[in-house]
């Protein structure tokens, strides 16, 4: 779901090297965007058809057609376009409130958006999918989204995300290693995770990790400093730097003089509008070529505005390099782990609040799970960092509340959500943003109460 998106050929990628020995036959990318479907999706069935001539690949805007006796579903959607996260963004950052679509206050603004897009599709899978269907969301806020979908009774459903499997693999990057050698603990929320261990080949790794000037050069440990890593004594997610460093984030953004919604909507409108004069069928290669010049700009530009840090290694796709994982990594080691025999391991978002103190059973949080015959069981987390729970607890209030709010079109809800998240913090504010963003999504979730 959301085929069209500019990411899709790395989906297409990851899953077309793995589809024989996962028993993949089908494949079907969707979009309501025709175009983009067009454009991106047609990119993506290039590399498909290039890496697994075997592998049935389909486009549709058909979304019915597209779940139709499906046994996975991947969601990547991103309804409003990124003229909505826009405003999202401006709408909080006008108030001087952190406008990062997950972790700040825009993120509630794109769940709303989301989560009834989500939904219809849910219902959809429940009728026409297998009854043994996954649905594996990687559509933002992950957070709030897989919360409201497992409060709506949709418990096929996972929220996945990139970005703890991410770092292990700069983790193993700087230490020469194949990623197989590493494995890490991880807990808390969605963008907002801690690993409390780290191993390579067994051995434990995390105070030297911390400890490594050039782990702040060549992983996303660059946007924290070295006292505060030193301090906290382990690898906080990228994201915690909007909580940690507040205040400079919104310095730096509005130095900077756009939100990261504003960039990347130039990046991809003016790479959209460049590959559509381009024939991807007949000229494959110049298509990449124009896709990595532009997917290059945003790579580069990831978090740059908000912390001054900008990624200098060049991107690139390389059609036929092993698969480097990503959000279709984790959809693919799910599936992988329900068909082996041995049970494994892996970071899902998940109801899981048994496994950590002061937090709801039904509570979904981001967490290692041991996984065998697709039974998902999330670690129990002995000995937590206070500070860490502190914050966590915080924002699964948010994130309770934001579903309540969302689910039952509470307008009560919805400031009491906001008044409680940290980045927020204040009912005046909250009340105004909560009015504003009802107002900016009107077309998109009709009336609330």
């Amino acid at each position: 779901m959301g085929g069209g998106g500019v990411r899709s050929m790395f989906l297409a990628k990851s899953i077309a090297q793995k589809a024989e020995a996962l028993h993949i036959t089908e494949l079907v990318f969707v979009d309501n965007d025709p175009e983009k479907l067009r454009i991106y999706g047609g990119m993506a069935a290039h590399v498909a058809r290039r890496l697994d001539p075997g592998l049935t690949f389909r486009l549709t805007t058909d979304g019915e057609d597209a779940v139709r006796d499906a046994d996975y579903i991947i969601t990547t959607i991103r309804v409003g376009g990124d003229k909505m996260r826009v405003g999202d963004e401006r709408i909080a950052l006008d108030r001087g409130v952190l406008g990062q679509e997950t972790t700040g206050a825009a993120g509630f603004s794109f769940a709303m958006r989301s989560v009834p897009a989500l939904a219809e599709y849910c219902e959809l899978a429940r009728q026409l999918a297998r009854s043994t269907v996954k649905v594996f969301n990687f559509t933002n806020p992950a957070g709030v989204v897989s919360q409201a979908l497992r409060d709506m009774g949709y418990d096929f459903t996972y929220g996945i995300c990139d970005a703890p499997g991410g770092m292990l693999r700069e983790f193993a990057a700087l230490y020469g290693a194949d990623y197989s050698r590493i494995s890490g603990e991880c807990y808390g929320l969605n963008h907002l995770s801690f690993f409390c261990s780290i191993k390579l080949d067994g051995r434990e790794i995390m105070p030297e990790l911390l400890a490594r000037e050039d782990a702040r050069t060549e992983t996303d440990l660059r946007y924290f400093e070295q006292d505060l890593l030193s301090h906290m004594g382990c690898v906080p997610n990228e994201y915690l730097y909007y909580f940690y460093y507040q205040e400079k984030a919104v310095e730096n953004i509005i130095m900077a003089g756009e939100t990261r919604g504003e960039v990347i909507e130039s990046i991809d409108r003016q790479m959209t509008a460049e590959l559509s004069a381009m024939d991807i069928e007949r000229d494959f290669d110049g298509c990449l070529k124009c896709f990595e010049k532009w997917y290059g700009k945003r790579d580069s530009s990831y978090m740059a505005n908000e912390t001054g840090a900008r990624r200098t290694r060049p991107w690139h796709f390389d059609l036929t390099s092993p698969d480097a994982g990503g959000y279709a990594g984790v959809a693919l080691r799910f599936i992988e782990l329900t068909q082996q025999e041995e049970a494994g391991d892996m970071i899902l978002c998940v109801p899981g609040g048994d496994a950590l103190p002061g937090l709801e059973p039904d509570d979904v949080i981001e967490i290692s799970c041991s996984i065998s015959s697709g039974q998902v069981v999330p670690h129990i987390i002995q000995s937590p960092d206070p500070r860490a729970m502190e914050l966590i607890r915080r924002v699964k209030s948010y994130e309770r509340l934001a579903s309540k709010a969302i689910v039952e079109r509470d307008r009560q809800a919805a400031v009491d959500c906001l008044m409680l998240h940290p980045l927020v913090n204040s009912y005046s504010l909250a009340k105004e943003l909560s009015e504003t963003y009802i107002a900016h999504n009107a077309d998109f979730i009709g009336g609330w109460h």
